[in-house]
């Protein structure tokens, strides 16, 4: 009798969770078709083929460590919204005033009032 000696190179890939992903806890995920579809497409473009748990552990890697700034309105938006402003208050101001008082009404009026200005965010706050 002779006995037989394995390759260790050629046995069998062992069946279960890869030794890679640690004792995690597992979390069942309700996704939708467009979302496992987008998953699908999204491993397909990788050099490597990857499963589909490896594919989103890596995916919410790549989500947390992402940096992103808060958004700003558009600066589209925002001039339109200075020039609703402009002409709402030039509707209040009185024509027949002259030019420098309009000019300071219209400061006061696009300020607010002092107990406002604090809580304004679009504004750096005043130094006191």
């Amino acid at each position: 009798m002779t006995k037989q000696i394995r390759d260790s190179k050629k046995s069998k890939p062992k069946i279960g969770r890869p030794k890679t992903t640690g004792p995690g806890e597992p979390q069942v995920v309700r996704m939708h078709d467009q979302q496992i579809a987008a998953i699908n497409e999204w491993i397909s473009i990788q050099a490597t083929e990857i499963s589909r748990p490896e594919a989103i552990r890596r995916l919410v890697d790549i989500g947390l460590t992402a940096h992103s700034k808060p958004r700003r309105p558009s600066t589209v938006l925002a001039d339109r919204a200075k020039e609703l402003a402009t002409t709402a208050i030039e509707g209040i101001i009185d024509p027949s005033m002259p030019a420098e008082e309009r000019a300071q009404r219209r400061r006061r009026l696009s300020k607010g009032p002092a107990e406002f200005r604090e809580d304004r965010v679009d504004q750096p706050k005043a130094k006191k």
